[in-house]
């Protein structure tokens, strides 16, 4: 089949299967896998050899290491240094060391032991990173440090390289002398070019306005990188990734991601499909037990292992679990390492296979095991912590305030009541939020402000003003209602999310409501119009004359709000309105403008 044939093969196959697993709920990963097992050699053999396509979509992983470099300065990576090294280099030392007990149990020797069983303890980099960013976990705890172990196990892996050859006696202490001079020699190159190579010549290009050979000097850096570190034997992916630190606060950092974002997501896609089509089917369904057993044994304990480490470092076990399943799986650098491994005689071709077939079935099972976090393990865990409301204490004072829903909008109305001195209650319904909040001296109460007996109990009969707050749209509705319908006195001052929400609002009967963008987008908005050659009274006196007419339209909408070709109509006679009493303003401030020059 032609290259041109196979790329048809490939897209038009994940475009049919990813988005039906997308739809399903799962992982875009498990649809990628599910593809390349289809249109492998084991099913529908429709796409030629499967480790010529492994070797290319590689660089799938490395433009991942380069765009996740980009986005930590040298500065930020310092801060995880702990992370990388302590939480890495357990992980790696105590599974790998479990893995090789495990292999000298079952009568291997120790050689064949080691090299299985570090190899075992590397994690996939792809998979992992790649989940964390579709569930937007990257920066939630469990998160940060599945990317420092994964980032330890990329560096360990050029020492893992390097003892192979001493391993089978072909390696020379000269020849090891040799390749950490090389190692060295590498990284102090691409220090040196990020600063006086790389960046100067992106000026050049920049200058030359050509912006097409901003991508092609993107993709150049990447596969130079890859090419150099793959001669001398080193991990692609960390070269890529030191390179995208160097290159984190360069001024040209976005443009580079933009550039290799979509090179990125495509070749990830590929480097799963084929880890889909090196899946031996046969292998599989002739020894499934030891197959299916060996993956499961060995998510199990990387799993055991991951939370015990997590738990030990201070991590609440919910963290830990979400820890140990992110990092279950085997790696892709275990194929590397076995590769090597065989073809320097220390590893059997047989187990070769099993272990690559049972580090495949793994990564496979890991979208699997996120789905059953979410469905059926988090869920408990949201029970467990379900807790009883708190109770306000009946003190002798009466708070002429009551703010609902604490988050950033709340927050801000209470620490300028706090510096006039005014006393308030504040009711939040996310407990967590409570608990953090707390800690900073807020008094500040758990309990869903909807519910009539959290109302009683922060004494809005005796309040004069009720803050509506809350975030959540439905939630805020519903205490919007008890409150007219139980505290008509009260002055309710509601936030609004959007115009849908205030329209919500004003049907209960809520007259003064401040949309969440508004005002902001508003100031933005005037001092643009300064930024273009607006003099300051003429922006301001604009943007006043806008706001003026939407709050009136706001009102005047309210009535056929839900009526949506009415509500489309107006807008568009409105926007009209809007041009003709600008025009009008225009008109009037150049006569009299005039009228002046003229005296």
């Amino acid at each position: 089949m032609s290259l041109l044939g196979q790329a048809a093969v490939f897209l038009g196959a994940a475009l049919l299967v990813v988005p039906l697993f997308h739809r399903l709920g799962l992982a875009t990963v498990l649809g990628y896998l599910i593809t390349g097992i289809l249109i492998g050699p084991n099913v529908l053999d429709w796409a030629g050899d499967a480790n010529t396509v492994l070797h290319f979509a590689e660089f799938g992983v490395v433009m991942l290491l380069f765009v996740i470099g980009l986005e930590l300065e040298p500065s930020r990576l310092w801060v995880l240094r702990r992370s990388i090294f302590m939480l890495g280099g357990l992980q790696v030392m105590v599974t790998g060391a479990g893995f090789t007990g495990i292999g000298l149990f079952l009568g291997l020797n120790l050689t064949v032991s080691a090299i299985a069983g570090f190899g075992l303890a590397m994690s996939s980099t792809a998979f992992v990173m790649q989940l964390l960013a579709e569930k937007k976990q990257l920066t939630a705890r469990h998160g940060r440090e599945a990317f420092a172990i994964l980032l330890f196990q990329d560096m360990a892996v050029i020492p893992m390289l390097a003892i192979v050859p001493i391993l089978s006696g072909t390696g020379t202490q000269e020849y090891n002398l040799t390749y950490f001079a090389k190692v060295i020699a590498v990284f102090a190159l691409l220090v040196f070019s990020s600063r006086f190579v790389i960046r100067p010549v992106f000026r050049l290009i920049a200058a030359s306005k050509a912006t097409e050979l901003l991508t092609a000097a993107a993709l150049f850096i990447i596969i130079g990188i890859a090419l150099v570190m793959d001669k001398l034997g080193l991990s692609m992916a960390l070269g890529a990734f030191v390179t995208g630190v160097l290159l984190a606060d360069s001024e040209y950092r976005h443009e580079l991601e933009a550039n290799i974002q979509p090179f990125k997501g495509l070749l990830l896609g590929l480097f799963f499909m084929a880890v889909g089509m090196s899946t031996d089917m046969h292998l599989l369904i002739g020894e499934p037990l030891l197959i299916m057993g060996g993956a499961i044994s060995l998510m199990t304990l990387k799993f055991i292992v991951l939370v015990l480490i997590g738990t030990m470092v201070g991590n609440s076990w919910h963290t830990s679990i979400r820890l140990g399943i992110t990092l279950a799986q085997g790696g892709e650098f275990a194929f590397v390492l076995f590769s090597s491994a065989t073809q320097f005689n220390l590893l059997p071709t047989e187990l070769s296979d099993r272990l690559m077939l049972i580090v495949t079935l793994s990564m496979a099972l890991t979208p699997l095991a996120f789905y059953l976090l979410e469905k059926a393990i988090e869920p408990r865990w949201v029970k467990e912590e379900k807790r009883s409301f708190d109770e306000i204490p009946d003190d002798d004072h009466e708070n002429p305030v009551v703010i609902a829903g604490f988050g950033r909008f709340g927050q801000i109305i209470a620490r300028v009541l706090r510096m006039h001195k005014i006393r308030f209650t504040a009711l939040e319904g996310d407990a967590r939020q409570v608990d953090f909040l707390r800690r900073f001296g807020n008094n500040i109460y758990y309990g869903n402000p909807s519910h009539i007996e959290m109302l009683r109990a922060a004494k809005l009969d005796k309040a004069k003003v009720f803050i509506l707050a809350i975030d959540d749209v439905n939630d805020s509705i519903r205490t919007a209602m008890q409150v007219r319908h139980y505290y008509p006195h009260l002055t309710i001052l509601a936030r609004a999310r959007d115009r849908r929400h205030a329209y919500q609002l004003m049907d209960m009967g809520v007259q003064v409501i401040s949309r969440e963008l508004f005002l902001s987008s508003l100031d933005i908005a005037k001092q643009t119009l300064i930024a273009v050659g607006l003099t300051p009274e003429r922006a301001a006196s604009g943007i006043n004359t806008f706001k003026k007419y939407d709050e009136q339209l706001l009102v005047r909408q309210q009535a056929f709000y839900q009526d949506e070709e009415s509500l489309i109509a107006s807008n568009k006679e409105a926007m009209q309105e809007l041009e003709e009493l600008f025009e009008s303003d225009e008109r009037a401030a150049q006569k009299q403008a005039e009228e002046e020059k003229s005296e």
